[in-house]
């Protein structure tokens, strides 16, 4: 008697896009989108702009930074795949400005970024900052005055 071997997903089903493909909206047969995928309000004509240019337009009382896009505010993540994954330990008060820091960037800025982004940021423009500067760099000087 041999053994039955399980199915897995592939990669395709594990990482399938979670928009629904261009084309028209499904007919009155009733077809329901399928897991993760949502039905189109309207078809989008053919000579339609892309998601990613569609404008912004400013809310009225929303305050400065506030925007409204009509396609229900959606806008790329700007997210990469990185190769390589670190682990850093930093103390509850580091943690607590990091995320403060966060907050205050979507609030004055309207820029969202999450924690792992802005520490990124963080450590590229201490690279570049010892690059330009070296011996006269913001890290050079921090490290001297910990030791």
């Amino acid at each position: 008697m041999g053994s039955r071997r399980v199915r897995l997903p592939g990669v395709d089903e594990i990482f399938r896009p979670t928009a629904p493909p261009p084309g028209p909206a499904p007919g009155p047969s009733g077809n329901q989108p399928g897991p993760g995928r949502a039905l189109p309000e309207r078809p989008a004509p053919e000579h339609a702009v892309p998601e990613h240019a569609v404008a912004e337009r400013a809310v009225a009382g929303a305050g400065p930074a506030r925007t409204v896009r009509p396609d229900g505010g959606r806008r790329p993540t700007g997210r990469q795949r990185h190769d390589s994954k670190i682990t850093v330990y930093i103390s509850s008060d580091e943690l607590l400005a990091l995320e403060q820091l966060r907050l205050r960037l979507r609030a004055d800025h309207a820029l969202a970024a999450d924690r792992g982004r802005l520490v990124r940021e963080a450590v590229a423009a201490m690279i570049g900052d010892f690059d330009a500067l070296g011996e006269h760099s913001t890290l050079v000087r921090r490290l001297r005055d910990t030791s």
